[in-house]
């Protein structure tokens, strides 16, 4: 039930979306019809609304809406799954611009946060904001060294009204899961529930500092990507302090032609780094539109990007991560059957689903891509369709994948912005075949092993009761089966199966737990021992998946 106190807020939405003449939404809920016959006593929308496209019309009834709204069609532009490309491409375009708050009350914001006068903790503070969104503002700063930082402060009560606005959007949310006619299909309370989930991330600028400083580890170096340091000293829940850094915004083609940086390495370095963010260290920035991603002006003869804002960042399961790669591999050499297979296997499809009619409708998607060259050939549109057939198919992707599919959109985009012939296959196939490489290698094998040891050693003495426990239910499983005469022979093959499999898993346990004590205490010039009995630990456990 819809409280009573959220009412004056859905006429409030209701009576916008009539203005814009957004009727099918206000049909879909059946509570706002009645509203249409006092449509002409509503005003008129600041523009002519008639023949702009529903996608347009979406957008400035968010806008007007008010600052909330904006950043939830933000997020929903990210969910191309759930949401029509024409509504997702103008909900992009929505800019996060509201007016800012008064400089003293940034002052003490942080004063109260960091429990210190300003003064104490900056040499100086500038009171008007450099920038100004819906949930904080950011004033430019001086440290008592003489460099130069960004303060990034939330805005007084924001999280009451991000509840109270929340709070509307559940409702709406209701009314589309009980009216919509295609509400099982866009899942409005997941929606909402997500973009609640992402408000409340962003509400926590500790949380935004800590993305920023694990992006800035794995790209140390600073040579292809430079991410701002974190001063925690200076950072809580609702302050963060990073450096201050210049550049230009990366769809400036202008400003980087005229700092005379090479864009085709430009565009392909950009290429590589969506690749090793999403493969290499599972930790991407998925908010990767030009806004956030600025060019380095100064670095003419090795070129890198500069990378902003950090309050969405992506990471995947560790198994979704491997399918994910191992299905752009297949579709990098058009290896339909396997894309089929890893779609199945990885468990996006039930186990059920016919292969050979995956098989052809992946086939129907990409061999028109195919005639092209491939500069022409767009990897993100690609991989858009191919997640909308597969849908029919009952595919179930998580929300991770979807974030990743709209920041390959993001990044493709800049690239061919950059530079408009860019062969994006050719450039992506070689790196993610070199990080698979170096990801799933016998070093990094034997050296994750090495790490895990101390966990083995402690959990071996439960091993045999594993064993005689799992033999016993396999037992039990075989006699209630001996009844169906039908069934005989293959649960019997079942059973000598598993039981071949735990012992190839307990074969190749023992071996590898020998081969990393040998090779941790003996000799470093006489490894051949212990790496020949790791190798058949990990053929033992091979043959074991085999039978599984």
């Amino acid at each position: 039930m819809t409280p009573l106190k959220v009412v004056p807020g859905l006429l409030r939405v209701a009576i916008v979306l009539l203005r814009y003449r957004l009727d099918e939404l206000v049909d879909a809920t059946h509570l706002f019809r009645p509203l249409k016959l006092v449509r002409p006593l509503l005003g008129r929308p600041v523009v002519d609304v008639r023949p702009l496209s529903r996608g347009a019309r979406i957008r400035l009834a968010l806008n007007e809406l008010g600052p909330i709204f904006v950043k939830a069609g933000q997020i929903l532009s990210t969910r191309r799954d759930l949401v029509p490309a024409d509504i997702a491409d103008e909900l992009a375009l929505l800019q996060d611009q509201v007016p800012p708050f008064p400089g003293d009350q940034a002052r003490s914001i942080v004063e109260r946060e960091l429990k210190q006068p300003v003064d104490t903790l900056y040499a100086s503070f500038d009171p008007v904001p450099l920038a100004s969104a819906s949930i904080s503002q950011v004033h430019a700063a001086t440290l008592h060294d003489g460099r130069t930082v960004v303060v990034k402060v939330l805005r007084p009560r924001i999280d009451e009204r991000i509840a109270r606005d929340v709070s509307l959007l559940h409702s709406m949310g209701q009314l589309a899961q009980r009216w919509h006619p295609n509400a099982e299909k866009i899942r409005p309370l997941d929606v909402v529930t997500e973009v609640e989930k992402m408000l409340e991330n962003e509400l926590d600028l500790q949380r935004e500092g800590a993305n920023a400083s694990l992006l800035r580890r794995n790209f140390i170096s600073g040579v292809d990507l430079y991410v701002p340091e974190v001063h925690w000293e200076l950072t809580s829940a609702r302050v963060l302090t990073l450096e201050r850094v210049t550049g230009v915004s990366c769809d400036d083609v202008v400003a980087i032609d005229a700092a005379g940086i090479d864009r085709k390495q430009l565009a392909e370095k950009g290429v590589r780094l969506f690749y090793e963010q999403v493969f290499r260290d599972n930790f991407f920035h998925a908010d990767a539109h030009p806004g956030n991603i600025w060019v380095d002006p100064t670095r003419t003869q090795e070129p890198r990007f500069i990378a902003l804002d950090f309050g969405i960042m992506g990471s995947l399961p560790e198994e979704d991560q491997y399918w994910l790669a191992q299905n752009f591999i297949a579709l990098f050499e058009r290896d339909y059957a396997r894309i089929a297979r890893l779609h199945v296997d990885a468990g996006w499809m039930p186990a059920n689903v016919r292969l050979d009619e995956l098989e052809a409708a992946v086939r129907t998607v990409c061999e028109p891509y195919f005639t092209r060259p491939l500069s022409q050939i767009s990897l993100a549109e690609l991989v858009v369709k191919l997640f909308q057939t597969a849908r029919r198919f009952e595919l179930t992707l998580q929300p991770q994948l979807i974030l990743l599919q709209k920041t390959l959109l993001n990044i493709e985009g800049v690239g061919r912005l950059l530079d408009p012939d860019i062969d994006i296959w050719a450039v992506a196939h070689p790196v993610l075949k070199r990080i698979m490489r170096e990801r799933y290698s016998l070093k990094r094998t034997l050296r994750e092993i090495r790490k895990r040891v101390p966990e083995w050693f402690h959990n071996a003495p439960q091993w045999p009761d594993l064993a005689r426990d799992a033999l016993r239910q396999i037992a039990a499983g075989e006699q209630k089966l001996m009844h169906d005469a039908n069934h005989l022979m293959h649960q019997r093959k079942l059973v000598r199966r598993m039981l071949e499999a735990i012992g190839s898993a307990l074969l190749g346990t023992t071996l590898l737990i020998c081969a990393t004590v040998m090779w941790t205490f003996q000799q470093p010039h006489t490894p051949v021992l212990p790496i020949a009995m790791g190798i058949a630990g990990l053929l033992s456990f091979v043959f074991g998946w085999m039978r599984r």
